[in-house]
C-alpha cells in the first residue's frame, strides 16, 4: 500500500506541473511605435497656378491599433525624379479625416514648358518618426493655358449650347482642349422609388471634354434635363503623356454661369387640316368635322381648335384635347367658316396655328 500511494502522489505532482505549464504567460511584446499607416489615395489636380491635393487620413497605425489625437502631416513636392522633396506645408489632422491642401505655385514652376511635378504627404508620430511617404500624385508644372472668357449659354431644343471666345492665337486653340464642368443646383429632395420606368438619378457633377480643334468656341450639352438649374464653368486643358499616364495642364476656371434649362420650345405645327360639312338630319343640327395628322412630339398635351368667319378675329373654340379630330356643332346653315389648329405641350408651350381649312354649311 505504501508504494502504491507514493506512486499516486508522484503521478499527481507530474500532472499538476504539466497543467501549470499551460498557464504560463507569453513573452511580452515590445511597445508600439505608433507609426501611422502611410496614405495610399493621394490625388492632385491643377487649375491655373493652384494645385489642390486630397487624401484620406488613416485610422490605424502599423500595428493595427487605433490612432488617437491629431497626426502630424508633412506635404512636399519634387520636380525631378532624383531631386529632393521640398516641404510646402505642415498640417495636424485627425485620424480618418479627409485631408486637403492647396498650394499656389511659385513663378518658376508656373512658367516654362510642361513637366512633371510630384507631390507626397508623410505622416509621423510624436517623435517625428514615419512609416514612409504616401503614393505619388503627379501634376504638370509649366505655363498654364489662357483662361476661358465670354462663356455664355443658350437653350435649344436639342440641348444647351455653350459658347466662349476662341483662344488668343489659332495655335493655342488647335493644341488645347476645353473641359466644361457642369453642376446640378437642383438635386431631388426625396429619392424616388426605383422601378422600370423610374429615370436614373442625375449626377450632381459632370464634365465634358471638347477635344482640341473640334468646334472651336462652342459645345452642345445634350444630357441636360428640362426644368433643372445648372452651373457651368470652363477651362482650357493641355494634355500630355508622362510614363504612360495622361496628365492635364489646365488653365484657371471661368467664372460660374448659372442657367435654368427651361422648356420654351413649342411642339411642331399641326399639318393636314381638313374640314367636312355635315348637313342637318334626323333632328340633329349641322356640323363641320375637322381632322389633321397627329403630332409625335414628346410631352404633347393636346390640340386647340380656332375658328373665324370672314372679317373676324380668330376665336378659340376648344380645350386641349388629345385626339387629332374635332366636331364643331355651333355652326349655322349658309355660313362659311375658317379653321386652324395648334399643338400645346405639357409645359404650356403652344405652336403657331396650322394652315387654314375653309368649309361652308349648306342651306337646308
Amino acid at each position: 500500500m505504501g508504494r502504491s500511494r507514493a506512486f499516486g502522489l508522484a503521478a499527481g505532482l507530474v500532472a499538476g506541473l504539466a497543467l501549470g505549464g499551460c498557464g504560463m504567460p507569453a513573452a511580452p511584446k515590445p511597445p508600439s511605435l505608433n507609426l501611422p499607416v502611410p496614405v495610399k489615395d493621394l490625388s492632385a489636380s491643377r487649375a491655373g497656378s493652384r494645385v489642390s491635393l486630397s487624401w484620406t487620413m488613416p485610422k490605424e497605425n502599423t500595428d493595427k491599433l487605433l490612432l488617437k489625437g491629431n497626426i502630424a502631416t508633412r506635404v512636399c513636392r519634387k520636380e525631378a525624379a532624383a531631386g529632393d522633396c521640398v516641404p510646402v506645408g505642415n498640417l495636424q489632422l485627425a485620424p480618418g479625416a479627409a485631408g486637403t491642401f492647396t498650394e499656389t505655385l511659385p513663378p518658376a514652376l508656373a512658367a516654362g514648358a510642361p513637366r512633371p511635378l510630384t507631390y507626397f504627404v508623410e505622416l509621423s508620430n510624436r517623435k517625428s518618426r514615419s512609416a514612409g511617404p504616401s503614393n505619388p500624385a503627379v501634376v504638370l508644372a509649366g505655363e498654364a493655358p489662357e483662361p476661358i472668357t465670354g462663356l455664355t449659354a443658350e437653350m435649344r431644343k436639342d440641348g444647351m449650347l455653350l459658347r466662349w471666345k476662341p483662344g488668343p492665337t489659332p495655335q493655342e486653340a488647335a493644341r488645347t482642349a476645353v473641359r466644361i464642368h457642369r453642376k446640378l443646383l437642383t438635386p431631388p429632395a426625396v429619392k424616388p422609388r426605383e422601378g422600370l420606368l423610374t429615370p436614373r438619378p442625375e449626377p450632381v457633377e459632370q464634365s465634358l471634354l471638347v477635344p482640341a480643334g473640334v468646334l472651336p468656341g462652342r459645345a452642345l450639352d445634350k444630357d441636360i434635363r428640362l426644368g433643372e438649374t445648372y452651373e457651368y464653368r470652363a477651362q482650357r486643358v493641355l494634355r500630355m503623356s508622362v510614363n504612360g499616364q495622361t496628365l492635364e495642364l489646365a488653365g484657371a476656371l471661368s467664372p460660374p454661369l448659372r442657367v435654368m434649362a427651361a422648356d420654351v420650345f413649342p411642339p411642331a405645327v399641326p399639318v393636314g387640316l381638313a374640314a367636312v360639312a355635315n348637313p342637318a338630319e334626323n333632328g340633329a343640327g349641322p356640323s363641320i368635322d375637322l381632322s389633321w395628322q397627329p403630332d409625335s412630339d414628346t410631352g404633347l398635351a393636346g390640340y386647340i381648335v380656332y375658328r373665324r368667319q370672314a372679317g373676324e378675329n380668330w376665336q378659340r373654340i376648344s380645350l386641349p384635347q388629345p385626339v387629332p379630330d374635332f366636331r364643331d356643332t355651333k355652326v349655322q346653315p349658309g355660313h362659311s367658316y375658317h379653321y386652324a389648329v395648334t399643338a400645346i405641350d405639357q409645359s404650356g408651350n403652344e405652336s403657331a396655328r396650322s394652315a387654314e381649312a375653309q368649309e361652308s354649311v349648306p342651306n337646308p
